[in-house]
């Protein structure tokens, strides 16, 4: 077996579209943008403004603008540089239209937070697969692909909240006080929508403080301790819903953050300098059982509190 990384590499940049709402009118277009992308200052717009990259209603924008709602922006995106990622997996599955991966950590699964080509669905276009569902980049395990776009769809209504399958993980944590061997700890409190001053909105767990919360989803977790060392326990967690990054805000909820996130931090708390797609945790898609598949991957080698190794890959099976 193989491992590998794509280098580093300019892509070829991008047009973003975008619709003000008839609501926000009389705004700059500069303050509109910075507003609802948080990544870069009404600053940065204006000079994205004056070098001719912005289009309002199809026409080239040279100077900023008063908005009066309902306008049609357009940003072309220069190149940027997309960093290196591992770019070699193990099959764990493949019956020609369903195709199962064991994904490694580092790995963006579709385009977003930077990556546009450096991403599993761009790798997986020379086989005709596309993913089903969306693994963290630095998640590492199973990911459900397929070639057939209705396998795609009827596996997507699987993974709903409603869809009766089952997702197991493995995770380190920071110890869960009252998890004790043999015992189960269920957790089902809503995963919310809260603040965040780069990306405007991001999900996380219940705030402990008054804080504003734009959307809540229901989600369940049940937690079952593998191993319990000084430096973390790692713990079985069982998923039957599939919220935005259930496991690590409810391991936060529980005052038990994953080891090493940067995003989710004690005391329900979130960093104002990270962002989701940001590494260090210790998170595996262990086991899936649903559609009449039981699935399996082992953790990769060095799964633990001190080591985890972006590119590792393991022999994986079919249970």
């Amino acid at each position: 077996m193989k491992t590998g990384w794509r280098e580093a590499a300019l892509n070829q940049g991008w047009t973003y579209h975008d619709r003000v709402p008839t609501a926000e009118a009389d705004i700059v277009l500069s303050d509109w943008l910075a507003s609802r992308y948080r990544h870069s200052p009404a600053e940065l717009w204006l000079e994205r403004i004056v070098n001719g990259e912005l289009d309002c209603d199809g026409q080239r924008l040279e100077v900023d603008r008063l908005l009066r709602g309902g306008e049609s922006i357009l940003w072309r995106r220069a190149p940027w540089l997309e960093p290196a990622i591992p770019d070699q997996w193990e099959t764990i599955h493949d019956d020609g239209d369903l195709l199962v991966i064991n994904k490694p950590s580092g790995l963006p699964v579709m385009p977003g937070g930077g990556f546009l080509r450096h991403t599993l669905t761009s790798l997986l276009e020379p086989v005709g697969a596309q993913p089903v569902h969306r693994l963290g980049r630095f998640t590492s395990g199973l990911q459900l692909c397929a070639r057939q776009a209705k396998t795609r769809a009827a596996l997507s209504r699987l993974f709903r909240p409603e869809g009766n399958c089952c997702k197991v993980y493995q995770a380190w944590t920071q110890r869960v006080v009252g998890l004790e061997p043999g015992n189960t700890l269920v957790v089902e409190t809503d995963v919310v929508e809260r603040q965040h001053p780069l990306l405007g909105w991001i999900w996380g767990p219940e705030p402990m403080t008054a804080e504003a919360i734009r959307k809540r989803l229901s989600a369940r977790s049940e937690l079952r301790l593998l191993e319990r060392s000084a430096d973390g326990d790692r713990l079985k967690v069982t998923i039957t819903t599939g919220r935005p990054h259930q496991i690590r805000i409810h391991l936060a909820q529980l005052g038990s953050p994953l080891l090493g996130d940067p995003l989710y931090l004690l005391n329900q708390g979130i960093s104002t300098t990270a962002t989701p797609g940001d590494g260090g945790y210790r998170l595996h898609a262990w086991r899936f059982e649903g559609a009449g598949l039981t699935l399996a991957c082992p953790p990769p080698v060095g799964f633990s509190p001190f080591v985890w190794p972006a590119s590792s890959l393991n022999v994986c099976g079919v249970d």
